[in-house]
């Protein structure tokens, strides 16, 4: 539905060549990656904001690179709201419509029904400073919805929420992407955005795109070690693969062996992530090729779950529920068996 085609831009000392994205129709697509790396104008390069030096956006086949952003039919919902602070909720909502030419019953009609939709009916005459963060980004997506844009782009609409309105308000943005059917692009930096909404995820880095793929595939499967560092993986190491026999390999790191299912021999990373790895009192009984004994150097408390950071010869990180800690006697000084399968350890090169 939306192609970016060899697209290149320069803004000031920033610019990315020859980037190229398709986005499927319905689909939700969430792009991450660190600051500076070009998410920003990159969507608003699409919204219309800036012109591209070179390439084509195309929206539906038809050719967009150079429309006006008021007539390429897409919406943008900025992270600081951007609301008109001298007018209400429901003139907010309405602007659109009111610059399009709507009548007014037709437009009251319409702003009282999507405000309903992000129950905000009962805010419709106040102004935005006197709304939450929460109530000022309903505000601001339900006056960018209500236009009906073909694509909704979001430039990281949740960050500056507290953690219980964020999970409301992506609650929200999933019910009315699975009701509509939006074609969504949007910006994060919480990764549980990505398991909650996307489809698709496509990392950048310096005006590039390094990886795209599902959750499952960016998350566990990162084709380089900035990704992998980037999307949090706690374990991450260089060792010398061996083929072993067709597919297995025995990754040498110091005077460790990890065993994986991969084809790359020679100079190699490999990473496992923490929720991978199993930790238990005595030698776990499993056809896991990779199991070690250590010692608990750390607990690292991170909310509902914490840390093992287990010394075995090389540092591995595992993550466990308080409960788990508790009634396993995990202490700092505890020693501990760790383990975790051949098919969870991910290789790769970069």
């Amino acid at each position: 539905m939306l192609e970016i085609d060899a697209l290149s831009i320069q803004l000031g000392e920033f610019s990315f060549t020859d980037l190229n994205l398709n986005v499927k129709e319905g689909e939700y697509c969430i792009i991450l990656g660190p600051t500076g790396a070009g998410k920003t104008i990159l969507l608003e390069t699409i919204a219309g904001i800036h012109y591209p030096k070179n390439g084509r956006i195309l929206l539906n086949g038809k050719d967009i690179t150079n429309t006006p952003p008021e007539s390429r039919g897409i919406g943008m919902v900025y992270q600081d709201y951007m609301l008109f602070p001298h007018m209400t909720v429901a003139e907010n909502i309405g602007f659109g419509l009111k610059e399009r030419g709507v009548p007014k019953p037709e437009r009251d009609a319409a702003v009282q029904k999507i405000a309903a939709t992000f129950g905000i009916s009962h805010l419709l005459e106040r102004h935005p400073k006197t709304l939450s963060g929460g109530e000022q980004q309903r505000t601001a997506i339900a006056r960018s919805l209500l236009l009906r844009p073909s694509v909704l782009l979001l430039d990281e609409p949740l960050s500056a929420l507290d953690t219980i309105t964020r999970e409301r308000l992506r609650d929200e943005l999933k019910a009315i992407h699975k009701e509509t059917g939006m074609t969504i692009l949007h910006i994060t930096h919480h990764f549980e955005d990505i398991y909650a909404l996307a489809d698709r995820v496509v990392v950048m880095r310096d005006g590039g795109i390094v990886q795209e793929g599902t959750p499952d595939m960016i998350m566990r499967h990162p084709v380089s070690n900035f990704i992998a560092n980037f999307t949090g993986m706690d374990n991450i190491f260089t060792g010398h693969a061996v083929m072993t026999q067709a597919g297995i390999v025995e990754i040498h790191i110091g005077t460790m062996i990890i065993r994986a299912v991969t084809e790359l021999t020679g100079q190699v990373h490999a990473g496992v992530r923490s929720e991978d790895m199993i930790i238990s009192s005595e030698p776990f009984t499993s056809s896991a090729q990779n199991s070690f004994t250590g010692v608990v150097t750390q607990i690292i408390d991170i909310g509902a779950y914490s840390k093992i950071v287990v010394d075995t010869g090389i540092i591995l990180t595992a993550v466990l529920t308080r409960q788990s800690i508790q009634r396993l006697g995990i202490t700092a000084g505890t020693s501990v068996w760790i383990t975790f399968k051949a098919t969870s350890v991910h290789v790769f090169r970069e």
